[in-house]
């Protein structure tokens, strides 16, 4: 059956997904459209096909445990000149991220994945483009600001091109761990130049 690549991810959604996508997309970033908005719990990884269904059970237990919570976005940062990415910031659900990442990674599962650096829930807007491009894209999103509460989190396989796509949801069981928000009392959108 041979390998594949997989990565977990919480999806950014729309229409903030879109538009970070787009914007990302305008940067540069050829990779931008085959990649869709997330913030990564599991980088990609190689696995045996036929442990796909250990990968699933094993997620489905992770979500089971889990429950919904707050995530909000604002501003941006960069890894460089460690690594060439700039990055919305996530300000509110950094612990939850993080939490629900090492039990993905966990030793005793199925994909008992190591990190080449220390986990750092973000979402990228630009990798490996120009220095010129990835310093406009930080300076053009430094007034982004997103808020929504995450639900759950998706496996996604890479097909040979490089393009993601979502295999499968895994929504958390578990109440919210605050009370549903009224309407946000500031924007979440991109602001105008």
């Amino acid at each position: 059956m041979g390998t594949v690549t997989i990565g977990v991810s919480i999806a950014v959604p729309e229409p903030h997904g879109s538009l970070l996508q787009q914007r990302r997309a305008g940067f540069g970033d050829t990779a931008a459209h085959g990649i869709p908005t997330h913030v990564t719990l599991l980088p990609p990884t190689e696995v045996e096909a036929a442990a796909l269904p250990a990968v699933e059970a094993h997620l489905s237990e992770v979500a089971a445990a889990g429950r919904p919570f707050r995530m909000r976005l604002n501003g941006t940062d960069t890894f460089r000149p460690l690594s060439p990415v700039v990055y919305v910031r996530v300000v509110q659900g950094a612990e939850a991220c993080a939490r629900l990442q090492a039990r993905v990674r966990d030793a005793s599962g199925p994909v008992p994945r190591e990190l080449q650096f220390p986990y750092h829930p973000h979402v990228t807007v630009a990798h490996g483009i120009d220095e010129a491009a990835m310093d406009r894209a930080h300076e053009e999103l430094a007034g982004y600001a997103a808020q929504w509460t995450c639900t759950g989190f998706a496996l996604h396989q890479q097909d040979p091109d490089g393009t993601w796509h979502k295999l499968r949801d895994f929504p958390f069981s578990g109440p919210p761990t605050v009370p549903p928000q009224a309407a946000p009392t500031q924007h979440d959108t991109l602001p105008t130049r």
